[in-house]
C-alpha cells in the first residue's frame, strides 16, 4: 500500500534497509531493483526522484511503473538478501521545501485573488506555476508573497492524511483530486487543503522563506518563477556576486550601479551613432573609388569578411545615382561566398539571370529582384571564381 512507504511513513528517512524483489533491466539495457519497501521518492506530481545509493551502488532515477517502484541503478545488484538504502538527503529536504512552498504559494494566489495554479515545476535551480490567469501585476506579486512568509514565519503544521472519496467533502481542496484509492491529503490547517503524493516537511518554518524571481506569459497563462528555503541563500550569493563584479567593473557604489549602466548605454548609443555615420562616409569614399574601376559598365569587387549587409549598402551607392552601372559584389568569409548584384535604372539585364548562374556554384540560396539581388552558400570555388562567372553573365 502506498501509506506504508517509507517516505510516506517518515519523510524525514535518511537511511533503511529492504530486501530485493526484483532485479533485472529495462528495454534500454539499464538495470534497475525492485524493494519490498522503499524511502527512495520515485519521480511524480511535479518532484524530481530521490537519488542516494543502494548497498553504495549510485541510485541515479527512481521511478513507478506499473505499480512497482523502480530504482535505476550505476550497477546490477545481487538478486538476494538485504540492501541498505541511502538517501541523498540535502537534495530530498530541497525538495520537501520547494514543494511546500508551492503549495504555500499557489494558496496564497487563491487566498488574495482567486488565481488557480494549473500546473507546478520543480527545476534543478528554479521552481515554477502555471496560473490560470492572463496578467498579475507587481503589486500583486508582492502582497502574495508577504502573505506566503507570514504563513511560513508563523511555522503552521503540515499534516498528511490518507482519505477515502467519501470524505473528501469534509476538505476545502483548493483543486479536485485525480486519484479515487489511496487519497493523500497535505493540509495547512485554516490555510490549504489540497491532494498530493510528494514529500514535505512537518511545519511550514522550515521551508524558511520564498522569493518570487520573475513572471513570463504562457499561452494566455501566467508562469511564475520563484524559490524557497536554501535556494534563496543560493540566489541572494549569485546576485551579489553579479552586483559586486558589476560594481567593480563600472567603479560604482552597488546602490550606483542601475544609474552607471544607465550613462553607460546612453554613451554607447551615441558612438555606435558615430560609428555608423562614419563608416556610411567611408562607404560613400569606397563607391567613388570603385566607379573608377568600371569595365564596360561593370563594377566589380571581392572582399574578406564583409556581412551581406554592407554589400547591400555599397551596391545600392553604386547604382542609386548611376544609372548604366551594374555592381557585382562578393564577400569571402571563411567558409562561406556571399555577393551582391544589383543594376542602374537603365540597365535591362535582369540581375536574377546573375543570381541564377552564381547559385548553383556555391550551392547556395538567394533572393532578390529584377534589380537587386543577393545570396550565399559554400565555399565550392573561390570568390574570383565566382564574380568572374558573374561579371561573364552580364556582358
Amino acid at each position: 500500500m502506498l501509506k506504508e512507504r517509507y517516505y510516506y511513513v517518515n519523510p524525514y528517512c535518511k537511511s533503511f534497509t529492504a530486501r530485493i524483489t526484483k532485479a533485472t533491466q529495462d528495454a534500454q539495457g539499464q538495470p534497475y531493483v525492485v524493494l519490498d519497501n522503499t524511502a527512495f521518492y520515485p519521480e511524480g506530481g511535479g518532484q524530481p526522484a530521490d537519488m542516494g545509493s543502494l548497498n553504495g551502488i549510485s541510485v541515479l532515477h527512481v521511478e513507478e511503473v506499473d505499480g512497482e517502484v523502480r530504482h535505476m541503478v550505476a550497477e546490477s545488484l545481487d538478486a538476494t538478501g538485504e540492501v541498505e538504502g541511502v538517501i541523498d538527503w540535502e537534495r530530498r529536504f530541497d525538495h520537501m521545501q520547494q514543494h511546500a512552498g508551492q503549495h504555500i504559494l499557489s494558496a496564497a494566489f487563491v487566498e488574495l485573488f482567486g488565481f488557480p495554479t494549473i500546473s507546478f515545476h520543480l527545476g534543478k535551480e528554479i521552481v515554477s506555476i502555471d496560473l490560470d490567469v492572463e496578467e498579475v501585476s507587481s503589486e500583486q506579486l508582492k502582497t502574495v508573497e508577504r502573505l506566503a512568509n507570514d504563513v511560513i514565519l508563523e511555522n503552521r503544521p503540515i499534516e498528511t492524511k490518507w482519505v477515502t472519496e467519501g470524505e473528501l467533502d469534509q476538505y476545502s481542496l483548493r483543486k479536485q483530486v485525480t486519484v479515487t484509492d489511496e487519497i493523500r491529503l497535505v493540509i495547512i490547517p485554516n490555510f490549504d487543503d489540497n491532494g498530493c503524493g510528494g514529500t514535505h516537511p512537518s511545519s511550514t518554518g522550515q521551508v524558511s522563506a520564498l522569493k518570487i524571481l520573475s513572471t513570463e506569459k504562457q499561452k494566455r497563462k501566467v508562469r511564475v518563477h520563484f524559490v524557497c528555503g536554501g535556494r534563496v541563500l543560493q540566489q541572494l550569493q549569485q546576485k551579489n556576486q553579479q552586483l559586486t563584479a558589476a560594481s567593480q567593473l563600472l567603479s560604482a557604489p552597488e546602490d550606483g550601479v542601475a544609474g552607471a549602466i544607465e550613462k553607460l548605454l546612453t554613451t554607447n548609443h551615441a558612438l555606435e551613432k558615430t560609428l555608423e555615420e562614419a563608416q556610411e562616409t567611408l562607404l560613400a569614399f569606397e563607391a567613388k573609388e570603385l566607379l573608377n574601376t568600371r569595365h564596360q559598365g561593370v563594377v566589380k569587387a571581392v572582399f574578406t569578411g564583409r556581412t551581406v549587409q554592407q554589400l547591400q549598402k555599397l551596391a545600392k551607392l553604386l547604382v542609386t545615382d548611376n544609372e548604366n552601372v551594374i555592381a557585382l559584389l562578393v564577400a569571402d568569409n571563411e567558409d562561406r561566398l556571399q555577393f551582391v548584384a544589383a543594376r542602374g535604372s537603365s540597365i535591362a539585364v535582369s540581375m536574377k539571370q546573375v543570381s541564377a548562374t552564381a547559385l548553383p556554384l556555391i550551392n547556395g540560396k538567394g533572393g532578390g529582384n529584377d534589380a537587386f539581388v543577393q545570396g550565399g552558400g559554400e565555399k565550392l570555388v573561390t570568390a574570383e571564381e565566382l564574380v568572374q562567372a558573374m561579371v561573364e553573365q552580364v556582358i
